[in-house]
């Protein structure tokens, strides 16, 4: 019954309106940092830890061990090995995740407050004492490397890695987290104990929660979970520099249709510029169906069913990233307009109108991210990872809606890099000239 409950919670659990959401920073006794948005209306919680530094963290011939570690990291911990330790968080009614990304490795916990105590000791005992079983590191390792097969096979993937390799070189950010075939069939269990060791530490460690829980209380938590581990790990890599030229890549793959990841250099989260980049972003291809790329590429030509555009912001470098798939004899042209609408916002910029619109959805849809105690936590903790002030939340959609629409088009004038655009295209393209 509790596992059943557990899960409703999750599912329709009522946080406050989110122009009412209160953060508060709470400082353990033991000197741990974490922002709290307290909510005593159902007796449940949510908690997410993050550490700065990711798959970054690997060796460069070891790559994949993060990543594989933060699958690992639930196979069993203490005494319990993986099945006695899934029975034991199910009888707690509680779960836990785990994921890796390029510049971070995430935990995150929801539990009911009347098991809190015995979760939290199940956590920490995950945290400090993860067991790392051969059988369980070649369980995992051959799951990882089922994906990686398949990646091979996929032409999104392709033009990924491809593109990565490209635009960053031989830093972190140009090969794939996750690895290769050949790393991570080389990874031993030591690698994974150098992982684990590298990441989990005070340096580099985030903490949001939201939920049925005091500052006391979970100043408590903190210090039980967390002020054991070790004060630094390894250093975080160097900014990466990007290196994306002009042109376009051909991958060779038999299939009908052509992939193409698009992109030139980026703005950082950091930059003045950045909320202007942003709506300009919106306008000219991550606003759906009223982008332009898509109305030009897809409603205009029928190049596509889909285009879109999206900034990178990483931690180490910023790109700014499109895609588009098309048959194969009209990759070409889907090309050639996406370049057109680059240079034509470049030179000319946006609308008013389109300003406004791109203004209205924005702020109208920021709303609906703070859906859930877990969603609430995980955008603080990238909150404070992106050195934001605590009372962002509320401020954030004034300053999009400070943005002029001379902001815009100037950003669209230094941004914008049509002559930069680099496309990698994975298929079997007609017609390009390069």
């Amino acid at each position: 019954m509790k596992r059943i409950f557990v899960t409703l919670i999750a599912l329709v659990i009522a946080v406050p309106a989110w122009a009412e959401i209160e953060i508060e920073e709470v400082t353990s006794p033991g000197g741990i940092t974490a922002w709290l948005v307290e909510d005593h209306s159902i007796p449940f919680t949510a908690l997410e830890l993050r550490f700065r530094g990711g798959t970054s963290l690997d060796d460069p011939t070891k790559r994949g061990a993060v990543y594989l570690m933060s699958g690992l990291i639930e196979e069993g911990a203490g005494e319990m090995d993986a099945r006695t330790y899934a029975r034991e968080l199910e009888s707690l009614a509680a779960s836990f995740g785990y994921s890796a990304s390029d510049d971070s490795v995430s935990i995150s916990a929801q539990f009911l407050t009347e098991n809190r105590d015995e979760v939290i000791d199940l956590l920490r005992t995950t945290i400090h004492e993860p067991r790392f079983d051969q059988d369980a590191v070649d369980r995992v390792r051959a799951q990882v490397l089922s994906g990686l097969r398949s990646d091979q096979t996929s032409p999104s993937d392709i033009a990924g890695r491809s593109f990565a390799e490209m635009a960053y070189g031989d830093h972190p950010y140009g090969s794939e987290g996750k690895g290769t075939i050949e790393s991570v069939s080389a990874l031993t269990r030591d690698d994974v104990v150098t992982a684990y060791e590298n990441v989990f530490t005070k340096d580099r460690l985030y903490v949001g929660a939201v939920g049925d829980i005091t500052p006391e209380e979970l100043g408590a938590v903190l210090d039980e979970l967390l002020l054991d581990l070790p004060d630094t790990g390894k250093p975080i890599p160097k900014r990466a520099d990007v290196t994306i030229t002009g042109g376009v890549s051909v991958i060779e793959f038999d299939t009908p249709q052509s992939v193409a990841l698009f992109g030139h250099a980026g703005i950082d989260r950091d930059d003045p510029d950045f909320f202007s980049a942003y709506l300009l972003n919106h306008i000219l291809g991550g606003g759906g169906f009223e982008s332009r790329l898509m109305q030009e590429v897809r409603e205009k030509r029928g190049l596509t069913y889909g285009v879109a555009t999206y900034l990178v912001p990483k931690d180490l470098a910023s790109v700014y990233l499109g895609s588009v798939s098309s048959a194969n004899d009209r990759i070409a042209e889907a090309v050639d307009v996406i370049r057109s609408e680059w240079a034509r916002a470049a030179s000319e910029g946006v609308t008013q109108k389109e300003l406004d619109d791109a203004k209205t959805y924005l702020t109208g849809a920021y709303p609906l991210r703070f859906d859930g105690n877990s969603q609430i936590a995980g955008i603080m903790v990238g909150m404070q990872m992106e050195d934001l002030p605590i009372d962002y939340i509320a401020t954030r959609n004034d300053k999009v809606n400070a943005v002029t629409l001379e902001d815009v088009n100037r950003v669209a004038s230094e941004l914008l890099d049509p002559d930069g655009l680099h496309f990698t295209i994975v298929g079997k393209p007609e017609g390009l000239d390069g």
